[in-house]
């Protein structure tokens, strides 16, 4: 975990470094214009987020690390097997088609969006039975508890 935590910094101040010649060389390729003019302001805001986003991804990993007192994780670990590193994912219906549904009223939705607002409703009536019978769906039938 060590070695992420390196990695995310290390990309963070590449970030940070590729920021400050992103936006000199803007600068610099339009000598004609006023320094706050000539910045090119998307490459440069997109790298600023980048900055942020890779520290703040480093900065969690590393609380994270400290948290665990430094304790390896199995990817990290020589003498560990597959198996140790197996979480459980919990449970899941893999003969249900309610996330089917689920999907189809999300895209019935957009399509109202795009199309027109009267297919709203309709996708909301799918999903509020798409959400229930997923819900519900081990209460009754054949895997009812």
């Amino acid at each position: 975990m060590r070695s992420n935590i390196g990695l995310w910094w290390l990309l963070s101040g590449f970030f940070a470094l590729m920021a400050i010649v992103y936006t000199i060389w803007s600068i610099l390729a339009q000598p004609q214009l006023p320094w706050y003019q000539a910045i090119e302001w998307a490459g440069s805001t997109a790298l600023g987020f980048g900055i942020f986003m890779s520290a703040m991804i480093a900065f969690y990993i590393q609380v994270i690390h400290k948290g665990q007192h430094g304790v390896a994780l199995p990817e990290d670990r020589d003498d560990a097997d597959i198996d140790d590193g197996d979480t459980e994912l919990g449970e899941f219906s893999p003969w249900s088609w309610w996330p089917l549904v689920l999907g189809a009223s999300a895209a019935i939705m957009i399509v109202g969006l795009a199309v027109g607002h009267f297919l709203i409703p309709i996708a909301l009536g799918i999903f509020a039975v798409a959400i229930v019978g997923w819900v519900y769906e081990y209460y009754r039938g054949y895997f009812a508890r």
